[in-house]
C-alpha cells in the first residue's frame, strides 16, 4: 500500500511504503547496491549485464534522493555501495582495455561482501526504526481543516520573565470539520506551519529528551491528514469544543493524528503552546521560546514546581475558552464564528497537561467533560471535580511511580460526577502521543499495540466518551469502554 507524503518545499512527493518506511527512490538504491555485492558472486556471462544494471538503477536513485533529500538512514547504504562499487567494476573495465578480467579470491571477497550488505541492510532497519511519519486516514464523514492562532490575555502577566509589561501569549492550533479540499491539495506540515518552524521544534523536542536531532528529522518532512485554512465544513452544524494540553515539554501538535479523528466526527480541537513550558514555540513575529522548566532534583522541589507550572496551564486553557466564546459570537473575525458549540467543552491533556486539565475542570465549571491521558495529578485536590471524568492510563508494572495510581483514584473517587479508569493492556506512556508513528517500536518507550493500533485505540476510547458525555449519544461507557481496555468505575458517593 502506496500512502502519499509531501515532503520538502519543491512540492516532490516521498511515497512512503508501509513496513519498510522508504519511499521507491531510496528503496531503489538499497536494492541496486545490493546487487553491486551479489554481482560479484554471478556466473562470468552474467555479470557484466548485471553490475551495469545495479549501478544505473543506483546512479539514477542517488541523483534523485540528492535533489529531494538524503536521509540519514540511507548513508549506510551509500556506504556499502562505495565498498561494492570498486570490486564490481573493475573488472569489467579490465575486461573492455583487454586485459585479463581479475577477481579476488572467495575467501578475500566474502568478508568483504557480507561487511557491504551489513552496511546497506543497517539502511532500512534505521528507516524502519526512525521512519517519516505516515498519520492515519481519520475515519470520520468530515475532511479536516487546522490553523494556527495566537492570543495575548491582557489580564495576566508573564511569570517567566521579569517584564512587568508582558503579558501571558499563547499559540493554539485547531483542528476543524472542514469542506473536502480538491484533489492534490497540498496537506499541512506536521509540527509547525513551515518547515522551518517544524525543524525548530523537532530539534528542540529531541534536545530535551537528549537525541540528537537527526534521528527524528523524518518528523520535519512529515504531512498530516489536515489541510491549513481549508473552508469550514457546510450544513451549519455547531461544533463541540475540545481544548489539549501537552505534556511537558510537549508541544501543541504532538497529538496531530488525534485531533484529526476527532475533528473528522465533528469535534473542534484546540491545542495550547504553553510558552516557556512547551520545547519551542515559535511566536507570530519570528521569535522562537524554548523550555524553562527544568527539574531541580529534589522530589519536594519539583512537586512544588509542577504544581506551579500546572496552575500556569489551567489558567490558559480557561483563556483560551473565553477566546473561543469570542471567536464564536463574532468578537474576533474568525470563520469559525458560529461554528462553536461552547455549552459544550471538553478539557484534556497528555502527562502534565493531563494535570492541568484536572485542575482546570475544578477550577472553571464552563468545562463539561475532563480526559486525563496518563497525566499525575499535580496540585491540589480539591475542590472536587464536578464533570464526568476518562483517565487513559499505560499499564501500570513496577517502574510506575507508586503515587501515581492512589492519587489518581483519590481524584476520581471524590468527583461528584460519574468518573471512569482505562487501563489500556501495552500501553506506555508515549502510546497516548504521536510518539509510535515516528519512534522505534519498543515496548518499553511507546508500548506493543504498534504504529496503526497505538493512536485507533486513543482516539476510539476519546471518541466513545465524548459523543456520551457531550453529544448525549445512547449507551452506556461501561458498555462500550472495555472493548478497549481493563475499565474501572467511579459513581459519585451522594453521601459525601
Amino acid at each position: 500500500m502506496w500512502h502519499p507524503t509531501p515532503g520538502a518545499d519543491d512540492g516532490l512527493v516521498t511515497e512512503i511504503i508501509a513496513g519498510l518506511s522508504m519511499s521507491p527512490p531510496e528503496l531503489l538504491a538499497v536494492l541496486g547496491a545490493l546487487a553491486l555485492v551479489v554481482a560479484r558472486w554471478l556466473p562470468p556471462s552474467t555479470r557484466p549485464r548485471v553490475t551495469i544494471a545495479a549501478g544505473a538503477v543506483f546512479a539514477v536513485s542517488a541523483i534523485v534522493l540528492s535533489v529531494v533529500g538524503i536521509r540519514w538512514q540511507l548513508l549506510p547504504v551509500l556506504a556499502g555501495a562505495a565498498l561494492a562499487f570498486p570490486f564490481a567494476c573493475v573488472p569489467l573495465l579490465r575486461r573492455r582495455t583487454g586485459r585479463p578480467a581479475w577477481r579476488a579470491r572467495w575467501w578475500l571477497a566474502l568478508p568483504g561482501s557480507v561487511a557491504c550488505v551489513g552496511l546497506i541492510a543497517t539502511g532500512p532497519v534505521a528507516a524502519w526504526a526512525f521512519p517519516v511519519p505516515v498519520f492515519p486516514e481519520p475515519t470520520g464523514h468530515f475532511a479536516v481543516g487546522t490553523r494556527v492562532v495566537q492570543w495575548t490575555d491582557p489580564l495576566r502577566p508573564e511569570t517567566f520573565t521579569a517584564d512587568p509589561n508582558d503579558r501571558r501569549t499563547v499559540v493554539v492550533q485547531l483542528w476543524y470539520p472542514a469542506q473536502k479540499s480538491p484533489a492534490g491539495a497540498q496537506r499541512a506540515q506536521y509540527l509547525g506551519r513551515t518547515e522551518h518552524e517544524a525543524r525548530t521544534v523537532s530539534d528542540a523536542l529531541a534536545r530535551g529528551v537528549g537525541l540528537p536531532g537527526f534521528l527524528v528529522d523524518g518528523v520535519t518532512r512529515a504531512r498530516t491528514r489536515s489541510v491549513f485554512d481549508a473552508p469550514v465544513a457546510t450544513g451549519g452544524e455547531r461544533f463541540p469544543v475540545v481544548l489539549f494540553s501537552p505534556g511537558s515539554g510537549g508541544v501543541r501538535t504532538q497529538n496531530t493524528a488525534w485531533a484529526e479523528e476527532l475533528a473528522s466526527h465533528g469535534y473542534l480541537v484546540a491545542a495550547l503552546d504553553h510558552p516557556y513550558d512547551s520545547a519551542a514555540v515559535v511566536l507570530a513575529d519570528g521569535r522562537t521560546i524554548t523550555n524553562e522548566t527544568f527539574s531541580s532534583g529534589d522530589p519536594a522541589k519539583d512537586d512544588e514546581l509542577a504544581a506551579g507550572w500546572t496552575a500556569i496551564r489551567a489558567a490558559d486553557l480557561s483563556f483560551v475558552v473565553t477566546q473561543l466564546g469570542r471567536v464564536d459570537h463574532g468578537e474576533i473575525t474568525d470563520p469559525l464564528t458560529g461554528r462553536l458549540d461552547t455549552s459544550r467543552v471538553a478539557v484534556t491533556g497528555h502527562s502534565m497537561g493531563g494535570a492541568a486539565a484536572l485542575q482546570a475542570a475544578r477550577q472553571d465549571r464552563r468545562f463539561d467533560a475532563v480526559i486525563d491521558l496518563d497525566g499525575y495529578p499535580h496540585g491540589p485536590t480539591s475542590p472536587s471535580l464536578d464533570q464526568p471524568t476518562l483517565a487513559l492510563t499505560a499499564a501500570i508494572t513496577p517502574a510506575t511511580d507508586p503515587r501515581y495510581l492512589p492519587r489518581l483514584t483519590d481524584a476520581l473517587k471524590s468527583n461528584t460526577a460519574t468518573s471512569y479508569r482505562l487501563t489500556i493492556p501495552g500501553a506506555a506512556h508515549l502510546t497516548f502521543m504521536d510518539a509510535p508513528l515516528y519512534l522505534p517500536p519498543v515496548p518499553s518507550i511507546v508500548g506493543s499495540l504498534g504504529r496503526a493500533e497505538s493512536p485507533r485505540i486513543v482516539a476510539a476510547a476519546t471518541l466513545a466518551f465524548l459523543d456520551a458525555t457531550l453529544q448525549g449519544e445512547p449507551g452506556a461507557l461501561t458498555g462500550v469502554l472495555p472493548a478497549y481496555g481493563n475499565l474501572s468505575v467511579y459513581p459519585p458517593d451522594h453521601n459525601r
